[in-house]
């Protein structure tokens, strides 16, 4: 496994971080095709013994079953020092007022509820899952500032949204003296490319951590275009952030699989190396339902493309609307 710096702190994390959106139990939450904890257990302690220590999840996670089957195993399998968790807070969690969002009365009470779920005193990054758009932006970082002085999270980090609302929250951060946003998970891979344009670069000159989410599309890049699994088909979800210019995806598509051909190597890991490959990315959120995907995630640390097969993966796309935050 390769370590990488978190952005501009000093924790060191594997350059790929274990996504556990699928780890929840079916019946709870939005996603049906997530796995149960027996079926679980054995993928997150395949990435431990690959050397990854870096685990994402999320309050909203499959109800929260996430959270607790992620704690349990990282509790049996790990040292709680040896690892790098995170967590997010927004999206509702009960019915009726309150229920989520970013307000201090809901981060205070979701900070202590995943704590209990994932059976831990700290996390070592909580990230606001999306843009409140309801409650002062000045309310959300004060309470985050107080979680990180409280000893509940080490970091903090942020996800999808504009780049205009990141720098705003980076530069009130400042000018109050409260706790700085060190990460932005985000969501970029090869058919979804459009934060190049103004998140990317404010990343990169604000030394702030890029941790992609759907590294793989949802799958897309990972097999050919004409097939199809139970996953893209319930997924609800994924069939809604890929709707944009279906020439432009399966020519992205075919490349992915041109080269993976010629370099005797899955779609995946081309997908992946396209990924490492950019400065500002520190480490893509992977998930995997089968050992071979982790398989494929750790091998793609150690392909290196060509400038020629990155432009043949690049020359395809079409400007779009940015998903998944909205």
């Amino acid at each position: 496994m390769q370590y990488v710096k978190l952005g501009a702190t000093g924790v060191d994390v594997s350059k790929l971080c274990l996504g556990c959106m699928t780890y929840g139990e079916p019946d709870r939450g939005k996603h049906p095709w997530t796995m149960t904890e027996q079926d679980s257990r054995p993928l997150l302690k395949q990435a431990l013994d690959a050397g990854i220590n870096f685990f994402d999840t999320a309050n909203s996670y499959s109800d929260g079953t996430s959270e607790e089957i992620v704690g349990r195993a990282l509790i049996d399998y790990a040292r709680r020092d040896d690892i790098v968790l995170a967590t997010k807070v927004f999206f509702p969690m009960r019915p009726g007022p309150n229920g989520g969002g970013l307000s201090r009365k809901a981060i205070m009470q979701s900070i202590d509820d995943s704590l209990r779920r994932l059976g831990t005193e700290y996390v070592d990054l909580y990230q606001i899952h999306r843009w409140d758009y309801t409650t002062p932006i000045e309310e959300t970082l004060e309470a985050l500032h107080d979680v990180v002085k409280a000893g509940k999270a080490r970091y903090i980090g942020a996800s999808s949204m504009y780049a205009w609302q990141f720098s705003k929250a980076l530069y009130l951060a400042e000018k109050h003296g409260w706790t700085r946003f060190v990460t932005m998970q985000d969501h970029y891979n090869l058919l979804q490319r459009e934060e190049e344009r103004e998140m990317h670069p404010l990343c990169l000159d604000q030394r702030i951590g890029v941790l992609p989410w759907s590294p793989l599309a949802r799958g897309r890049l990972a097999r050919a275009w004409a097939e199809d699994t139970e996953r893209i088909a319930r997924d609800e979800v994924g069939l809604a952030l890929y709707t944009a210019n279906e020439t432009a995806q399966r020519g992205i598509v075919d490349a992915v699989g041109a080269i993976a051909e010629a370099r005797g190597v899955s779609r995946a890991q081309v997908a992946l190396a396209w990924l490492l490959s950019k400065p500002v990315v520190s480490a893509p959120i992977v998930g995997a339902s089968r050992p071979q995907q982790l398989e494929d995630a750790v091998a793609a640390l150690d392909l290196v493309l060509s400038a020629d097969e990155i432009a043949a993966l690049e020359r395809h796309y079409a400007p779009q609307a940015p998903a998944g935050f909205k």
